[in-house]
C-alpha cells in the first residue's frame, strides 16, 4: 500500500479551514458562551464578574410572569401560523403549478415579500390595520362587520400579528412546495385520470401523499422560524403590544438583554437556552411523526406506482 504524502492527506482540511474557522467563531463559540452564561448568576458582561454558579437564572426565568406569557404567546403563534400558512401554501403552490393565465404575475405577487424590507412591509400592514382608515376594516364594513381594533385592543393585537406572520411566511413556503410539486412524475396523474379519478381525489390521494416529505420539511422550517418571532412586533406596535401583552420568547431575551437596567445577561442566556431546547424537542417530535406517516402512506404510493408502471 502506497502512503500518500502528508500534504496530500491534509489538503482537504486546508480547503475546509476558512469554513471551519468561520463556523467556530460565529456559530459554535456563541452557542457555548450563551450556555456558559446561563449558569453564571449575577453575570456582568463587561467585567466578566459573577456572584455564583448554578440554576438561579433558570429558576428566575421560569417564575417570571413575562416569560410565562412569552411561552404562551409563542406557542399560540406557532399553532396558528404554521398550520394555516401550510394549508394556504399547498393550495396556492398547486394552483401556481398549473398552466393558468397570468401565472407569472401571480408568482411575482406571492414572492414579493421575500424581496421587500420587513420594516417597510410592517409599516404598510400597520396602515392596513388602522381602526379608522385601514383597508381590512373597510372590507369588514362591506360585510356588515364592525371595525376591529387590531392595534389598540389586546385581542386584536394577537390577530394582527398572526395575519402578518402568515403573509410573511407564505413566499418561502410556496417556493419549497413548488419545487416538490415539480418533482412529481406526471405519469402518476395520467394513471389516476385513466382510472377516472376526479380533481379533488387526485389532489388528496396523489399530490398530498407524494408532497408529504416536502410538507413536513416546510412545517419544521416554519416552526423553527415562528418560534423565533420577534421582528413582527416593532413595526406594528413599537414593542410587545399595547399593554405588554405580546411578549414572545425572543422578545423576552431582547428585553432582559437590552431594555432592563442593568442588563440581565444571565436571564437572557437562560431563556435562549430554554428556547433552543424547546425547538430541538419539537423538531425531533416532528421527525418521529414524519417517519410514522411515511409508513402509513406507503400503501397508497405503491398503488399509484403500479398504475404508473402499467402505462409504460
Amino acid at each position: 500500500m502506497i502512503k500518500r504524502p502528508f500534504f496530500e492527506r491534509i489538503k482537504p482540511l486546508i480547503y475546509l479551514l476558512p469554513f471551519i474557522i468561520s463556523v467556530s467563531i460565529f456559530t459554535l463559540y456563541p452557542i457555548v458562551n450563551v450556555i456558559r452564561m446561563s449558569f453564571l448568576e449575577g453575570y456582568k458582561y463587561l467585567t466578566g464578574a459573577y456572584t455564583g454558579v448554578g440554576f438561579g437564572n433558570y429558576e428566575k426565568v421560569i417564575n417570571d410572569q413575562y416569560f410565562r406569557q412569552a411561552i404562551t404567546n409563542t406557542f399560540k403563534y406557532v399553532l396558528f401560523v404554521v398550520p394555516i400558512s401550510t394549508v394556504i401554501a399547498v393550495i396556492l403552490a398547486n394552483l401556481l403549478n398549473q398552466k393558468i393565465k397570468f401565472q407569472s404575475f401571480f408568482q411575482t405577487a406571492y414572492f414579493l415579500p421575500m424581496v421587500t424590507s420587513s420594516l417597510a412591509v410592517g409599516l404598510s400592514w400597520r396602515f392596513m390595520f388602522n381602526d379608522k382608515y385601514g383597508v381590512l376594516n373597510y372590507l369588514l364594513s362591506l360585510l356588515g362587520i364592525d371595525a376591529i381594533s387590531f392595534l389598540g385592543d389586546i385581542a386584536g393585537n394577537f390577530t394582527a400579528v398572526v395575519i402578518f406572520g402568515i403573509w410573511a411566511i407564505l413566499p418561502n413556503t410556496i417556493i419549497l412546495l413548488l419545487s416538490g410539486l415539480q418533482n412529481i412524475d406526471p405519469l402518476y396523474y395520467t394513471a389516476a385520470k385513466v382510472d377516472g379519478a376526479k380533481t379533488l381525489r387526485i389532489f388528496f390521494r396523489i399530490t398530498v401523499p407524494l408532497l408529504a416529505p416536502t410538507i413536513m420539511l416546510v412545517v419544521i422550517i416554519n416552526m423553527i422560524s415562528t418560534f423565533k418571532m420577534y421582528h413582527e412586533l416593532f413595526p406594528l406596535f413599537n414593542g410587545p403590544g399595547v399593554a405588554y401583552n405580546l411578549f414572545t420568547v425572543v422578545y423576552y431575551i431582547y428585553y432582559e438583554f437590552r431594555v432592563m437596567t442593568p442588563p440581565k445577561y444571565g436571564y437572557a442566556a437562560a431563556a435562549a437556552v430554554m428556547l433552543l431546547v424547546i425547538v430541538f424537542v419539537f423538531t425531533m417530535l416532528q421527525r418521529a411523526i414524519q417517519a410514522w406517516s411515511r409508513k402509513e402512506r406507503g400503501e397508497d404510493v405503491k398503488k399509484v406506482k403500479r398504475h404508473r408502471d402499467a402505462l409504460r
